[in-house]
């Protein structure tokens, strides 16, 4: 039985196609969220299941505060954080009351009980801006004459009307 020298190469396969935007946002939020008290982002990729459709949307964590430790001048042993969220003006009181279920899902991500506290503030949500695509510029004559030649012959009248609006976004796409 031979033994074969193990391979200098890391062992890891490739994916084939595009990768999770998750996989790709840890990397870039890292620096930011470290800089804010979180040791990873994973509080910031499950909030929405955190805290459930009800406050997903109005409701974002905004930094998880420490307590001092030993070697800071605090005390010896683990205390867990206190978790600032910034939630939307009179929907406070309502996540408020929901605090101890959310408290329960938040240690359940970290996989051990990190937060004991959440303090609000009430804050307005940042939400990032999405740029709109520009408007399509209106056909011209000639290319709405070409496009109904181009279309003369077909009888299904959806496939028709499938194929005329697809070759009016062709003909409007901007070159580049």
């Amino acid at each position: 039985m031979s033994t074969a020298a193990p391979s200098s190469r890391p062992s890891f396969r490739r994916r084939r196609g595009p990768a999770p935007v998750a996989d790709l946002l840890g990397d870039v939020l890292k620096p930011s969220a470290k800089k804010r008290g979180f040791a990873s982002t994973d509080l910031f990729a499950h909030w929405p299941d955190i805290v459930g459709p009800v406050h997903r949307d109005h409701s974002q964590p905004e930094r998880l505060s420490w307590p001092r430790r030993l070697e800071d001048g605090g005390e010896d042993g683990f205390e867990p954080a206190t978790l600032i969220v910034r939630v939307e003006g009179a929907r406070a009181l309502m996540f408020q009351h929901e605090i101890p279920q959310i408290l329960e899902r938040i240690n359940a991500v970290f996989g051990f009980p990190a937060v004991a506290r959440i303090r609000i503030v009430q804050k307005p949500i940042m939400r990032p801006q999405v740029a709109r695509p520009p408007r399509a510029r209106p056909l011209t004559r000639a290319e709405e004459a070409r496009v109904r030649d181009l279309t003369d012959g077909i009888e299904d009248e959806g496939l028709k009307r499938a194929l005329v609006s697809l070759g009016a976004a062709v003909l409007t796409a901007p070159k580049g």
